[in-house]
């Protein structure tokens, strides 16, 4: 007699990624927020911890022609910061380089 039932069923299947697998799972927050006058900063929260937040900055600044940093949010974790109003230009980077996909973006702001 033979166990058939452990041929349909592979434990270790959900811990093996696909390659559809290698972009996050989670949402990424893409905001904006009013300085001072016409000056705006455009915040992205919500990426990888597994990505490297400061070569994604160093890579958006040059892109952009912005300057960015990343800070150390309270509430949300580690968040990315571009000066100016970069709410396309950021979603197109992001799903361009294969980092999000579409459906993962939230755009808040006016």
């Amino acid at each position: 007699m033979s166990i058939q039932n452990l041929n349909t069923f592979d434990p270790f299947a959900d811990a093996i990624k696909s390659s559809e697998d290698d972009v996050q799972d989670g949402l990424v927050h893409v905001r904006i927020q009013q300085r001072s006058g016409r000056k705006t900063l455009t915040t992205v929260q919500g990426l990888s911890s597994e990505y490297d937040l400061k070569k994604i900055v160093r890579a958006c600044k040059k892109e952009f022609a912005c300057n960015g940093t990343v800070v150390e949010h309270p509430e949300y974790g580690e968040v990315l910061q571009l000066q100016g109003d970069q709410r396309e230009n950021i979603c197109q980077w992001l799903t361009k380089s294969g980092l999000v996909k579409p459906d993962q973006l939230k755009v808040h702001g006016f």
